[in-house]
């Protein structure tokens, strides 16, 4: 094979819960079984099945994404973690063809698979489908003439009888291969709770599980057939990326609290000349010395806030950091950790940062879900005042209280059927939002942070000279 090319396909589901990510996980550990270097990708915003791929896959899986990120920056991504690994798997979001909304492609896995110019695995849910299952696939192979689909497997199959009866009603459709179908097995799925799927961090797949898995792609499919249907697919080239000697350290939070970064946003930071440096708000009594910057990204402090609340020599030093103008941007979970306190489903109340004059309460309900578009409307940390980012918003909280003085500098694109929101929460040089924020959507969103951050460290380094004077 060629180095500037790769064999891939999209894993596309009929709708979602079909077992995406269960087949998507299962084909990378049989492929690397095979000695093969794998690479993942997720379609979508999605933080948890990137950081279970990773596990599988031994390499970070990337995001791809057809609203926030332009056609030609999805390509450039592809082709930069693609280079070098033999496979490709794209794991897609929600149903093949669901996106943005109901009239167009945007944001779907069908858009995306065209702009790889990749062919589609199609997952159908079999527990209740006999002869239909194959007037489903036709509908689903026959929606749009521009797909290319790789084939069908089915999932959760009764029996081999049952996979035999799926097979026979395939055979009215010959141009579209069934490679098989994975058994009904209880406990196969990751685990699930009121938030969605568990996290690599707090629920890392064990190596027997993915072996399960391998074993179960292997014994059911027919994968040497799959494989050798697959064509490969001419990586773009592109300029070489060198990262320029460190101008700041950045200081990255990273545990079980907060573990939701997209790799390509860090990639950025990197580039633009930050050293990451990563430290735990749950284990650490301090933060590391020397740094010119924080950055809180997503993920679930309400699960760890009796213990966040416990670590009150970390907090004093981020207060203190925080009131010595050190530049903190925050995401969706930092936001809530930099607020004065996190309510649970349970009604205790734990004192966070307090940095922010903000209460947050836990939701049984999902509180937000959907792509935004932030305008920003002050300068900020990520830019000045008119520049557009793209990113998206999936919490099970919401603010119950606002307790002070606090600019709002993002102007949020209306929620369906709703009017522009003023968020994106400011005071001194910390910026903090529900949004998690793509800087692919705007590139120099990384630099104007770094930016600050060189600024902080040329400030500090003046104040401690004349105070050595």
């Amino acid at each position: 094979m060629s180095r500037a090319a790769v064999k891939g396909l999209v894993v596309a589901g009929a709708m979602s819960g079909v077992g995406k990510t269960t087949l998507s996980l299962g084909l990378i550990a049989a492929l690397r079984r095979r000695g093969l270097v794998v690479q993942p990708f997720k379609v979508g915003p999605d933080f948890i099945d990137p950081g279970h791929h990773a596990q599988a896959a031994g390499r970070p899986s990337a995001t791809l994404d057809g609203w926030m990120l332009p056609r030609e920056e999805n390509l450039a991504v592809f082709a930069r973690w693609a280079a070098g690994a033999q496979a490709a798997v794209v794991e897609g979001v929600m149903g093949l063809f669901d996106g943005l909304d109901g009239k167009s492609e945007a944001g779907s896995t069908a858009q995306m698979a065209k702009w790889l110019k990749l062919p589609v695995l199609l997952v159908v849910d079999a527990r209740s489908l006999a002869r239909s299952a194959a007037a489903l696939v036709h509908g689903f192979t026959s929606f749009d003439p521009e797909l290319t689909f790789a084939g069908v497997v089915f999932n959760r199959v009764g029996s081999p009888a049952h996979l035999a009866y799926l097979k026979e009603a395939m055979e009215g459709l010959p141009q579209v291969p069934c490679w098989g179908g994975l058994p009904r097995e209880e406990g196969l799925g990751i685990p699930e709770r009121h938030l969605g799927l568990t996290t690599a961090e707090d629920h890392p797949l064990s190596p027997e599980y993915l072996d399960h898995l391998a074993d179960l792609v292997e014994g059911h499919l027919d994968l040497e057939g799959l494989w050798a249907a697959l064509p490969e697919v001419a990586l773009p080239p592109l300029s070489p990326e060198a990262e320029p000697p460190p101008r700041v350290r950045l200081g990255v939070a990273r545990d079980r609290a907060f573990c939701f970064y997209y790799p390509d946003n860090l990639r950025r930071l990197r580039l633009s000349g930050a050293e990451l440096v990563e430290f735990s708000p749950l284990l650490d009594r301090r933060l590391p010395e020397g740094v010119h910057g924080l950055y809180f990204g997503g993920g679930y402090p309400e699960l760890a806030a009796a213990e966040l609340a416990a670590n009150a020599a970390f907090l004093d030093d981020l207060r203190a950091r925080a009131a010595a103008g050190l530049p903190i941007y925050a995401e969706c979970g930092g936001l809530m950790y930099l607020g004065r306190e996190i309510r649970d489903l349970e009604g205790t109340s734990h004192a966070m940062a307090g940095i922010l004059p903000l209460r947050f309460r836990m939701r049984p309900r999902l509180a937000a879900l959907g792509y935004r578009e932030v305008t920003l409307t002050a300068d900020t940390l990520l830019g000045p005042a008119g520049a557009t980012l793209r990113g998206h918003e999936f919490h099970y909280s919401d603010i119950v209280a606002e307790e002070g003085p606090l600019d709002r500098v993002y102007r949020l694109s209306p929620r369906r059927g709703g009017e522009a929101l003023r968020e994106g929460f400011s005071r001194g040089k910390v910026l903090a939002s529900y949004v998690h924020l793509h800087f692919g959507s705007r590139p120099e969103a990384a630099a104007a942070l770094v930016a600050a951050c060189q600024k902080f460290k040329k400030d500090y380094e003046n104040t401690s000279t004349r105070s050595q004077k």
